[in-house]
């Protein structure tokens, strides 16, 4: 079965993701299809970037996604569009319609709610000599 689901990268306690379309037997980090959007819950608010077009077009031929990117998708607007979709309404009304509301938004700050961690400063104690 494709799913489309979060893809974890960046750097070590910096989670970002990226959504991707896979095959549901492949790792979290493995091989897949298709990047079809981005997600940082880091930045403030957090960072939901979705090629609409795609993501229209994976879920129509039966695409399933997983509860966190249901819910990115819910945030988006995505989920409701579908089901427009499925209504009978045309793909281009709807992926005008997401980037109407996309530039309606506005930009996205950047900064984000942790400082990254500096160098030497880990969760772990360091090892006591004996």
């Amino acid at each position: 079965m494709v799913r489309i689901r979060l893809r974890r990268v960046g750097l070590k306690k910096q989670p970002s993701y990226r959504i991707v379309i896979t095959d549901q037997r492949n790792a979290r980090d493995g091989a897949y299809i298709e990047v079809i959007g981005q997600y940082n819950p880091r930045t403030r608010p957090s960072t939901e970037i979705v090629d609409e077009a795609r993501v229209l077009h994976w879920l129509s031929v039966g695409a399933q996604p997983t509860e966190a990117v249901r819910t990115i998708l819910k945030h988006t607007g995505t989920l409701d569009r579908f089901a427009r979709l499925r209504q009978g309404e045309a793909v281009d009304v709807l992926v005008a319609e997401a980037n109407a509301a996309k530039a309606a938004a506005g930009p996205v700050s950047l900064k984000t709610r942790f400082p990254s961690p500096a160098a030497g400063e880990g969760t772990m104690k360091p090892k006591e000599n004996k």
